[in-house]
């Protein structure tokens, strides 16, 4: 059996292989985008300012009127891998070590977008996807060590889709390096 039929037959009947290519482009858009997007994420944070009551009949600021606003900001100071109010709860769980708690709080957001781009460029997307799955696969166990089961669930989505795509990486196009 050549390579052409074997890749045919993998596919589900009616699916050209040219839909596949299409089908692995818009997974590996949508799990890099999701990637990059919550790895930036743990640099955000929000900080309050005030600012003059708009008037709606005149569209003008009222001085003697100021309203507290949020506004969300991004900056490397503003780094926290692990929510605050979880990490109290990680602290306090025996089975998962201190150091292990310092190292994945460190590493999630920087980890995130390193794959996301990685997959997002075409460079080693299955080694990507792959790191991609273990680090759903860890935030799995830590938010299964706390009780999170909401949170698992939305994980076991990543899983799923990550695997998906990695059975889908035969149809990879539009790479800068195809091997990985």
């Amino acid at each position: 059996m050549n390579k052409s039929n074997e890749l045919k037959d993998a596919l589900p009947s009616g699916t050209s292989s040219r839909d596949a290519v299409l089908a692995f482009l818009l997974l590996r858009g949508w799990l890099a985008v999701r990637a990059i997007l919550a790895g930036l994420e743990k640099f955000g944070a929000y900080v309050t300012v005030q600012q003059p009551l708009i008037d709606p009949a005149t569209g003008l600021a009222d001085p003697n009127a100021v309203v507290d606003v949020k506004v969300k900001y991004y900056a490397l100071a503003n780094y926290n891998g692990i929510p605050a109010s979880l990490k109290v709860k990680f602290a306090n769980e025996p089975l998962l070590p201190h150091f292990a708690l310092t190292a994945f709080n460190n590493l999630l957001g920087p980890a995130l977008i390193l794959t996301g781009v990685m997959l997002l460029l075409g460079l080693g997307t299955r080694i990507s996807l792959f790191l991609q799955g273990l680090i759903y696969i860890a935030l799995t166990v830590g938010l299964s060590l706390i009780g999170q089961n909401d949170g698992i669930a939305w994980l076991g989505i990543h899983v799923a889709l990550v695997a998906m795509a990695l059975m889908l990486a035969q149809h990879n196009r539009h790479v800068l390096i195809r091997k990985w």
